[in-house]
């Protein structure tokens, strides 16, 4: 399966030069942990059961590939992103059972209302926040396509309420990740661009408001490594 796009928006770019060694870079700068944290979320969001599940800005398809092996073989699960080297690298590992690859933009998925059970997306909600507003309209958009009962579970990187925890974390993303990132994948841009976004992002409970101004009613948070990330588990 061959996926392309005119007119590349910068993103766009910018990812399809990280795709060759995004996972490898993911470990190395999380010590794997990154690969942990999705399993976890995947448990979660797997409990809730359904037959259409969907992750979002799924990249090289991780949380896509761990739903999949949680998923009874009937569950179509979903895998979408809006970068086609990063789509192509999902589309190119071996599966037991299928998964459904689209070419999409979040902001408006081709998918109709409550046509879904789950949605996930994992370390990459910092790069739909471009304001508060639109992030909100954007878990709108996931809180659409899904169906009563439906859910929605990020796992995504946060900040940690003790101040020096927090500034320990920052200090390490500041050294390590624009330097590992453009040493290992050679593209400078991109790691000074995901660095950045890191510092940036809200705080667990911020999100979680921002959720529930997105129309989601119940809105649970499961902190991780003494809230340097954290999982939210929304429902509608």
């Amino acid at each position: 399966m061959e996926v392309k796009t005119k007119n590349p928006q910068p993103l766009q770019i910018l990812f399809a030069e990280v795709a060759p060694t995004y996972e490898r870079v993911n470990r190395l700068l999380t010590f794997g942990l990154d690969g942990r944290w999705r399993k976890t979320a995947a448990r979660l969001a797997a409990a809730g059961g359904g037959d259409r599940w969907m992750d979002v800005c799924s990249g090289t398809g991780e949380m896509a590939e761990n739903l999949r092996r949680l998923a009874p073989p009937s569950t179509e699960v979903i895998s979408l992103d809006f970068c086609p080297p990063m789509l192509a690298r999902a589309v190119a590992k071996p599966t037991d059972h299928p998964i459904t690859f689209v070419l999409g933009d979040v902001k408006a998925l081709p998918f109709s209302a409550a046509s879904l059970d789950l949605v996930t997306i994992s370390f990459a909600t910092r790069n739909i926040n471009l304001s508060r507003e639109i992030l909100a309209r954007t878990f709108a958009e996931f809180r659409r396509v899904l169906r009563p009962g439906g859910r929605f579970v990020n796992v995504e990187t946060s900040q940690p309420r003790l101040r020096f925890v927090r500034s320990v974390f920052h200090g390490y993303i500041r050294i390590a990740v624009k330097r590992i990132g453009t040493l290992i994948s050679g593209s400078r841009a991109g790691y000074a661009y995901l660095g950045a976004t890191i510092p940036k992002f809200y705080a667990a409970g911020e999100l979680a408001a921002i959720l529930k101004e997105a129309g989601f009613a119940e809105v649970r948070v499961k902190p991780l490594l003494l809230g340097a990330a954290a999982i939210h588990i929304a429902r509608i």
